[in-house]
C-alpha cells in the first residue's frame, strides 16, 4: 500500500459521466481519494452518502474527493444519480489504479482513503476506514494539516 510521505501514483480514468479525469490535473489542489469495494451496497453507501451530507466542510477546506471502485461506468453513474452525490466517481473496472495504490482484492478494493497534498504527495493514510466515522477521521486530518 502507498504509504505517507510517498508520491500518488498518477492516473487516468473514466468518471460516471464517461469522461477521464487524470489525477495530475488536480495538482495545486488537495484531494481525498477514496477506495470502495462496491457500488450501491449498504458500507459503500454510507460512506458516500456521508461524504455528500459533508460536501460543505469539504469545500471549505477547498478539497477535491474522488471515490474509485471496481465497477463499470454504467454501475458507478447509477449509483451517483441514485444517492445525488455530488462529488466524482471513478470506474476502475480493471483495477490498475487500485493495484498501484495497494488496495486491489479479489472481490475488489479495500475500502481504504488517501490524503494527497496539493505537490501530489500523500499526506494521509486511512486503511480500512469504518463507513460511520470516515468523514470524522478525513476532515479532522484535513484541518489538523492545514495547521
Amino acid at each position: 500500500m502507498i504509504a505517507e510521505g510517498e508520491r500518488a501514483p498518477d492516473f487516468t480514468l473514466p468518471d460516471q459521466d464517461g469522461e477521464e479525469l487524470t489525477l495530475s490535473s488536480l495538482r495545486g489542489r488537495r484531494v481525498v481519494l477514496y477506495f470502495y469495494p462496491k457500488a450501491s451496497t449498504p458500507g459503500c453507501t454510507k460512506q458516500a452518502c456521508g461524504i455528500r451530507d459533508h460536501s460543505a466542510e469539504y469545500a471549505g477546506l477547498d478539497v477535491r474527493v474522488l471515490g474509485v471502485s471496481p465497477d463499470p461506468v454504467s454501475r458507478v453513474k447509477t449509483f451517483h444519480d441514485d444517492h445525488g452525490l455530488d462529488f466524482t466517481l471513478l470506474a476502475d473496472e480493471h483495477k490498475s489504479v487500485c493495484d498501484a495504490y495497494g488496495v486491489k482484492r479479489f472481490w475488489g478494493a479495500q475500502r481504504t482513503t488517501f490524503v494527497i497534498d496539493a505537490d501530489g504527495t500523500v499526506a494521509r493514510v486511512f486503511p480500512k476506514v469504518s463507513p460511520k466515522t470516515h468523514d470524522d477521521a478525513v476532515l479532522q486530518a484535513l484541518q489538523d494539516l492545514q495547521v
